[in-house]
């Protein structure tokens, strides 16, 4: 059996089925399970395809848990044949208590909401907990305001703690599993070991799934879609996204892959030669690089709105990467590196909006008019996986690893009116910043690093003279998905160093400032 990766669809007979009610962090469960070697997907619980339950089952389900409470009418509930299919089952919070709601059981609200660190007390021989060892206690996150206050017949309880005396539960005839607190998230030392547990060893998955798997079928499914004779058109960018994308679709088809890089004049210090050099010398990939930097500038003069600045951005790429695309003849598929993080936000339990096409971080979302049929053959994996498979391909790890870049590139680094004179700094003490981060190997602790000119000019002094110029803000921070992001801690004495060559080589700026904010409340990007 072949995938159409594009449809989502994967042939992994070792499938885990996520069944998302809701939850926040329901896409830490799916990189736990992957992390383990084995293949899952997420699914609004409204959006399960019941039929494939009986037809395709998969090896095993998780149910996510979830900000609403199953003693509401109108909370989630779960389709019973989840219960039924076979497979064993984990319900982790919202997911024990829907569990325990639709098999009879007792559910009732907290007087107050359990939040934090627990401990709980393991009891017998859960299968779950096998590798938690013999003291018997372990520490938990809980968050949540119902409590299971009587289990379903049949079920046992495997562990409790002082404000959950149902923590665990377990039906070990039918291999259903319901726990309290959250073993997907890090604040439970040793949820990775339980979820092991229950998908390998109650569920008897073997953890085949790899990169070097995945490879194989994506450019099998690649060759499928294209046909013998089809074309594919990529936009590069520089980022891994687009890279990975094009060098798996390249290797799937070879020269019938053109890759377009529209150079806006908003990249860094020798990006689009070190793209062109990589795909065009080294990979050997036809490649098409439109210098548009002016029709770019003239378009942005004067606008200081930072969505203003997206929307020319991503209207004017769309216009040039269109005319591009009309020289290469006869290509029908256009290759895009959706993620699968963008394709569970468009069905998401909140209401996220479905979308056919989703808005590229640098195509903004190309209209109907172009007539293309995407080839998405990382749609199924997370950003750390496509890293992963870009080694895979042999991609250098200068581009594997490189921090996440903006589509709209320094435009939205530039607060206020985007000028080449500004650009120009800013490139400048952006370079120094990242070279000096790399020289301190630091670059692969830190998510995304970079600096920002501020519209602000202070008064500073240069030798024997008074200067009047640009501040200078860095900002580096560290994440798993770019959700949530803490500071990057540096030391005084980088900062100091990094300050002090912004400010003596780079004419135009003479205050340099560290950004400390997290996310939330502030976003990575100021813009």
């Amino acid at each position: 059996m072949t995938a159409n990766l594009s449809s989502g669809q994967h042939p992994n007979s070792e499938r885990v089925l996520i069944v998302d009610l809701g939850s926040q962090v329901t896409q830490l469960i799916a990189r736990r399970i992957r992390e383990i070697g084995v293949y899952c997907e997420i699914k609004p619980y409204d959006k399960v395809d019941v039929a494939q339950l009986a037809t395709d089952p998969p090896i095993a389900i998780i149910l996510s848990g979830g900000p609403a409470s199953v003693t509401e009418a109108e909370s989630p509930k779960l389709p019973p044949e989840l219960l039924t299919s076979g497979a064993p089952v984990l319900g982790i919070c919202y997911g024990q208590q829907a569990m325990v709601a639709a098999l009879g059981g007792r559910v009732e609200p907290h007087d107050r909401r359990e939040f934090g660190r627990a401990e709980i007390a393991i009891k017998g021989d859960a299968k779950i907990f096998r590798q938690f060892g013999s003291a018997g206690r372990e520490t938990v996150w809980m968050s949540h305001g119902d409590s299971v206050v009587e289990p379903p017949e049949g079920f046992e309880v495997i562990a409790s703690s002082e404000g959950a005396p149902f923590a665990a539960i377990a039906d070990e005839k039918r291999r259903l599993y319901g726990v309290q607190f959250h073993p997907e998230v890090a604040h439970t030392p040793n949820g990775a070991a339980l979820l092991e547990d229950f998908v390998r060893g109650v569920a008897g998955a073997h953890g085949l799934w790899t990169m070097g798997g995945y490879r194989e079928e994506a450019i099998q499914a690649i060759r499928d879609q294209v046909g013998p004779d089809g074309k594919v058109i990529c936009g590069l960018s520089g980022g891994v996204d687009s890279a990975v994308t094009a060098a798996l679709i390249h290797e799937a088809i070879g020269e019938r892959l053109t890759c377009v890089l529209v150079d806006h004049g908003l990249m860094r210090v020798g990006e689009v030669e070190e793209v062109v050099t990589l795909f065009r010398d080294s990979f050997n990939i036809p490649l098409i690089s439109v210098d548009a930097a002016d029709r770019f500038l003239t378009a942005l003069e004067g606008v200081d709105d930072p969505e203003r600045k997206r929307k020319i951005i991503g209207g004017l790429f769309i216009d040039v990467f269109e005319e591009a695309a009309k020289d290469i003849e006869g290509a029908r598929f256009l290759g895009q590196g959706t993620l699968y993080p963008d394709v569970i936000e468009s069905v998401s339990v909140t209401g996220g909006p479905s979308v056919t096409i989703k808005s590229h971080h640098n195509v903004g979302g190309l209209p109907e008019r172009m007539n293309f049929e995407l080839v998405e053959p990382l749609r199924a994996l997370f950003k750390d996986e496509v890293r992963a498979l870009g080694r895979e391909l042999g991609l250098p790890e200068r581009f594997v690893g490189r921090h996440p870049f903006p589509g709209p590139g320094l435009a939205i680094r530039c607060p206020g009116g985007v000028e080449r004179e500004k650009l120009g700094i800013l490139r400048q003490a952006d370079a120094i910043y990242l070279e000096e981060i790399r020289a301190a190997g630091l670059y692969d602790a830190i998510w995304q690093a970079f600096a920002v000119l501020l519209p602000v000019k202070t008064v500073g002094v240069m030798g024997d003279g008074r200067t009047y110029e640009y501040v200078c803000a860095l900002r580096a921070v560290t994440s798993v998905d770019g959700m949530t992001a803490d500071v990057y801690p540096f030391t005084p004495d980088f900062l100091s160093r990094v300050s002090g060559r912004i400010v003596g080589e780079v004419r135009g700026v003479n205050r340099v400032v560290y950004d400390v904010t997290s996310k939330p409340p502030g976003t990575i990007e100021w813009e």
